[in-house]
């Protein structure tokens, strides 16, 4: 798929009313946002809807837009989320000076694919060096590579790991980034590290909850962009790096330590064999046996063998901004699920505030708040163990429960 600019587009299908009962809350909204969720994109009609959900306290208005991940991976979505807001201070962009994108023929678009895969057919030998280079890299350096990619990928069966099926539940919180930043260079870690240690902790409770144990550690794909062009607002130029998450370990402290070190062991492997890798070599899969591949294992009634769950943490804008001159008060990002996870938990940056989402499927938890409330659980318990206050900054903006 491709994005088309400033083209002719029906509004009626693509943009839609939702209204929640009045006064509207953040669990009214999540609750909105999971039933949009639970409807897949119509693939015979562009890949893309966008929601005005009305009825929220205070007169808020909410914009939804969802758009198939074929289309724009996290760097992407924040940069078209850029275009479509103004700054608070300056001129606003001029959206209608735009030249009209026309239709491309089917014949545009064959030209187009033949195009691009004898561009492909060109590249393999540069593939096959990148590959290569990688593998030396592993073999020459002295060390070694993170234990999640030289052992069989196992891991552990959990309540979170099954065959998802088709609702979606949706949950948020915001936390001020200060506090988080703070916090981390106290620690001498990463934000990164601190939400991969805050998920630590909250998956230990919920794993507590309805496991009865958290005794192995869990495995999470963490995202790892390498394309972060202001300009792009289309493709998929990510890795999925695995990351082992602490949550067998009781002391928060521990597991901030235990997180920051399987992020760095995770990074350094994916810099060894080369951040690329399985971006450029899934170019030369063919289209129709992958989709039927997916399809075989997303109906696969089993736990994802790769991974328990994907954790992303996705840097979005750092001024505040304006959509049609109301003020953006939050930004969330709703992660999708993939085969065998019924659990994502994904994190934009906004200015001054680390907001927090997660989705599951209908019958994963019985609410995914409890997982959202459980991750700012943990980072108070973080801060009382570092020996820094527990009463958290109140976000102004951020919307009331």
């Amino acid at each position: 798929p491709m994005w088309r600019e400033n083209a002719e587009v029906d509004l009626e299908y693509h943009v839609r009313s939702c209204r929640v009962d009045e006064p509207g809350g953040r669990h009214q909204l999540d609750e909105a946002v999971g039933r949009i969720a639970s409807t897949p994109l119509d693939r015979s009609r562009p890949l893309w809807e966008m929601y005005l959900i009305e009825g929220l306290a205070g007169g808020r208005i909410a914009v939804l837009g969802k758009i198939h991940h074929a289309l724009a991976d996290g760097v992407a979505s924040a940069n078209l989320l850029a275009r479509g807001m103004d700054p608070i201070e300056g001129p606003k962009a001029d959206r209608d000076s735009y030249a009209t994108d026309p239709a491309p023929s089917k014949g545009e678009l064959v030209r187009s694919a033949f195009t691009d895969h004898l561009r492909q057919i060109g590249k393999f030998p540069s593939v096959v060096k990148y590959t290569a280079q990688g593998v030396r890299r592993v073999r020459e350096s002295p060390h070694k590579l993170s234990p999640e990619l030289t052992r069989p990928f196992t891991p552990p069966s959990t309540f979170m790991n099954h065959q998802i099926d088709a609702t979606r539940k949706f949950a948020t919180t915001t936390l001020a980034l200060d506090d988080v930043k703070s916090t981390g260079k106290h620690l001498g870690v990463t934000i990164n590290d601190m939400i991969l240690a805050m998920s630590a902790g909250a998956l230990r409770k919920l794993l507590l909850r309805y496991d009865g144990h958290a005794d192995h550690p869990l495995l999470a794909s963490v995202p790892v962009s390498f394309d972060f062009s202001r300009d792009r607002i289309s493709g998929n130029y990510f890795t999925g790096v695995l990351v082992r998450i602490p949550v067998e370990l009781e002391d928060p402290l521990e597991r901030v330590r235990a997180a920051h070190d399987a992020a760095a062991a995770g990074k350094e492997s994916n810099n060894l064999l080369g951040p690329e890798l399985v971006s450029r070599w899934s170019a030369y899969f063919p289209p129709a046996p992958a989709e039927a591949m997916f399809r075989w294992l997303s109906n696969k009634d089993g736990q994802n063998k790769v991974m328990n769950l994907p954790i992303s943490n996705v840097p979005g804008p750092r001024e505040r901004a304006r959509v049609g001159g109301a003020l953006v008060t939050e930004i969330y990002s709703v992660g999708p699920l993939t085969m065998g996870s019924g659990l994502n938990i994904t994190v934009w940056s906004y200015v001054d505030q680390i907001n927090i989402s997660v989705l599951s499927d209908g019958k994963t938890v019985d609410d995914p708040h409890e997982l959202t409330a459980a991750m700012v659980d943990d980072f108070v318990e973080i801060r009382r163990a570092a020996g820094l206050p527990t009463e958290l900054t109140v976000v102004e903006t951020a919307m009331a429960n």
